[in-house]
């Protein structure tokens, strides 16, 4: 397959697997707590990725070791509990909106930190996406519902930890294959969401048929949401740009969007002008 196939083929392929996430954390979180929900999500990754991939780690240079944990942390440790505790509280589907600012801050970590080129319609599209950010989250708060919009500040803060993390994994381990990568973010991760998961109730209500019910949905999302997804994303950041990868976050509401109607979610009219307004500035953010 040729490259510029290949790139799309993944992008796609990406969107469908992150845009179905948001809804396994929502059912997740039925009979989990964020902390339970976020470390189980960790283990099962790490095993999963450890017995595909273990061998791989010994291509990871010793030098590189501590890209890979920054990368581990940015890219996988702060935000799978900064959206486990988000979606207690805001739909899955605006979590998936809010996180489609993640190239923009792709681009902005990029410009102040990394000193990425940048023309005068990407600056634009960053403040017209925040323009949007602002609409979908004041609307939010205005309609009255039993959503609080102040924990979408967490999806916010998550979008631009992976904005780092895009950047460091382009400027430091594009030579490393995709599979060290992941599997070396998980191998640092494993042991923290041990300690985190042991520190919660887990292991008193793990018998409990809710419980084994929500692990079901999380043991999904850990293989395929999370070590196959991010063996692909790595796969797609080192062929293309940072910008581009992120770009995949375009396509990510819309999948989400459908399965929160299948669960009875529904947006406001001025929340569906707020994400279009943040996908054209997203557009334009990545427009070259």
């Amino acid at each position: 397959m040729q490259t510029k196939q290949l790139k799309w083929t993944l992008l796609i392929t990406l969107a469908l697997i992150w845009g179905s996430s948001f809804i396994l954390i929502k059912k997740g979180l039925v009979g989990l707590s964020p902390y339970q929900l976020g470390a189980l999500r960790i283990i099962f990754t790490a095993i999963f990725l450890l017995i595909i991939g273990f061998k791989s780690l010994t291509e990871i240079r010793q030098y590189q070791w501590k890209y890979i944990a920054i990368t581990a942390l940015f890219g996988t440790f702060i935000p799978a509990f900064l959206f486990a505790i988000a979606e207690t509280k805001v739909s899955s589907s605006i979590c998936s909106i809010l996180n489609s600012l993640t190239p923009l801050n792709t681009l902005l970590i990029g410009i102040l930190a990394f000193g990425m080129a940048f023309k005068r319609s990407q600056f634009i599209g960053v403040i017209i996406g925040l323009v949007g950010t602002v609409i979908l989250i004041f609307n939010g708060k205005q309609v009255g519902s039993n959503e609080n919009y102040t924990y979408a500040i967490l999806v916010i803060i998550a979008s631009i930890c992976y904005g780092i993390n895009v950047n460091l994994i382009k400027k430091y381990l594009s030579d490393v294959k995709p599979l060290s990568i992941t599997a070396g973010n998980f191998t640092v991760m494993l042991i923290p969401a041990l300690i985190i998961l042991s520190c919660t109730n887990f292991f008193e209500i793990v018998h409990l048929p809710t419980t084994q019910h929500s692990m079901v949905f999380i043991l999904i999302l850990g293989i395929v949401g999370t070590g196959i997804a991010n063996i692909l994303f790595f796969k797609l950041i080192q062929m293309s740009s940072p910008v581009f990868a992120s770009s995949v976050t375009y396509l990510i509401p819309i999948v989400a969007f459908f399965w929160g109607l299948m669960d009875h979610e529904m947006l406001t009219p001025f929340q569906f002008i707020g994400a279009f307004i943040i996908l054209v500035g997203v557009y334009l953010a990545n427009k070259k």
